[in-house]
């Protein structure tokens, strides 16, 4: 994208580090002139003169954004606007034991969050052969799941396949992200270790609601499987 003012195109550069503000009125700058995936960005020379800052400060503001994957380099028009992968962004940082209790407490009721709300997507999308698989997944497990019967493994399959059958890749990645996590905090004692005694709807009966077809009472059941969780968070 050519013809535009580039050096009036920025606004002031006011508080922050050198290079913290000139990431920031890059993108600004991007926003502001509509540049699309695909589009080529200004030259670093241009965008050096254009603030007034060293190609050095220019250069390493650029490779913040290509960190972020906001920005990658082509062969023969060099730096162009892409579109990132955001969970890709999240995964480099996710990793559990570099990450407060506070956290790690936050990221399990957000996949707890995120599993009870998924289930609209499942009853629309869910199909005959992916009823099958679930049954056979749960082929061995006891009827009911019971606070100290919990088998993380048991969950990552079965719920690993829920997210299958949302059909959103992006959902789907975000969960892998999420596992070691999730394995993290289940062996961490972060978790309270046990709760009262009492059963929980169980994998065989929350395939039970999804073949009924309603998404309420998936919502409704999905809650009370998750329970155990919420019971160790908040409890």
């Amino acid at each position: 994208m050519t013809g535009f003012d580039l050096k009036n195109s920025f606004k002031n550069i006011d508080t922050g580090s050198l290079v913290d503000r000139v990431e920031k009125n890059l993108i600004a700058l991007f926003i502001d002139k509509n540049f699309k995936v695909g589009d080529s960005i200004p030259k670093e020379l241009e965008l050096s003169e254009a603030l007034g800052v060293s190609r050095t400060v220019i250069r390493e503001a650029l490779l913040r954004l290509r960190m972020i994957g906001l920005i990658e380099s082509k062969k023969h028009r060099g730096a162009v606007i892409t579109s990132p992968d955001l969970v890709s962004i999240l995964e480099k940082s996710m990793n559990p034991q570099m990450l407060d209790d506070a956290t790690l407490k936050e990221i399990f009721e957000m996949r707890l969050s995120l599993e009870i709300g998924m289930a609209d997507f499942i009853i629309l999308r869910v199909t005959p052969e992916d009823i099958a698989e679930l049954k056979q997944i749960v082929k061995s497990e006891p009827k009911k799941s019971q606070a100290h019967l919990f088998q993380i493994e048991h969950e990552i399959r079965f719920h690993g396949k829920l997210y299958d059958i949302t059909g959103n890749e992006t959902l789907k990645n975000f969960q892998k992200m999420l596992l070691p996590v999730f394995d993290y905090v289940h062996h961490s004692g972060l978790l309270k270790k046990q709760v009262l005694l009492k059963e929980f709807v169980s994998h065989s009966e929350l395939i039970e609601l999804i073949e009924q077809g309603s998404p309420e009472k998936l919502r409704n059941g999905m809650r009370n499987h998750l329970e155990n969780h919420f019971s160790r968070l908040f409890d």
